[in-house]
């Protein structure tokens, strides 16, 4: 499969490049990756990239956007901080990503067993990590069960689970609240801003 070009990228819009990233795992978690020539690709795109996807996610090992969307070199932007938020650089990432480079999606990918997220939950303290736990604790707040304090920690894995949705949800609102220029491309159509959870156990991910 060949990288995408100016005239490929130009073709897709917000609908199609979230079909793409949906049967891309599709093929991941069925073990029919596309076969691509990567150093043809690395010569293809020399002189220009144009992808057709943002994806934010987690610094986990186990996460990594390319391979569980099955996308090769030049396809999406890959923006990768421990529990997926946003700060001021990242939403200038992706402001450049959508508004000058073309990307038609934003992805916004949590995941099952995050780890920032379970420090969140046991509100973990370590030089600058506390920083970062800190940006995640809101999302630990905003989910109200269970209201049991021991089991509001990272024991309860239904707990983490439900706080890394609840922290991409609040991500999104963070996203269109603080750059109106993605807010304003999302709202004339020009991009979509959607949530999804990557499941560690099963190489799944679910679009909401």
């Amino acid at each position: 499969m060949k990288a995408h070009t100016k005239e490929t990228q130009a073709a897709m819009t917000s609908a199609t490049a979230l079909q793409a990233l949906i049967d891309g795992n599709k093929r991941f978690m069925a073990g029919q990756q596309v076969n691509r020539d990567l150093n043809q690709q690395i010569t293809d795109t020399a002189n220009g990239q144009y992808p057709f996807a943002t994806v934010l996610h987690c610094i986990d090992s186990r996460v990594s956007a390319e391979l569980l969307f099955d996308q090769g070199i030049g396809d999406i932007f890959s923006i990768r901080i421990a529990g997926n938020f946003v700060n001021d650089d990242i939403l200038g990432s992706m402001e450049f990503a959508c508004k000058l480079a073309g990307t038609k999606l934003i992805v916004v990918l949590g995941h099952t067993a995050c780890g920032a997220v379970k420090g969140a939950c046991d509100h973990a303290r370590l030089g600058n990590l506390t920083t970062l736990i800190n940006k995640l604790e809101p999302a630990v707040e905003a989910v109200s069960e269970p209201t049991e304090p021991e089991e509001r920690t990272s024991k309860n894995i239904d707990f983490v689970n439900a706080v890394a949705k609840k922290n991409v949800e609040m991500t999104i609102k963070n996203i269109r609240n603080r750059s109106g220029v993605l807010k304003e491309m999302e709202d004339d159509g020009s991009i979509a801003i959607v949530g999804g959870m990557y499941d560690i156990a099963d190489g799944s991910v679910t679009f909401y």
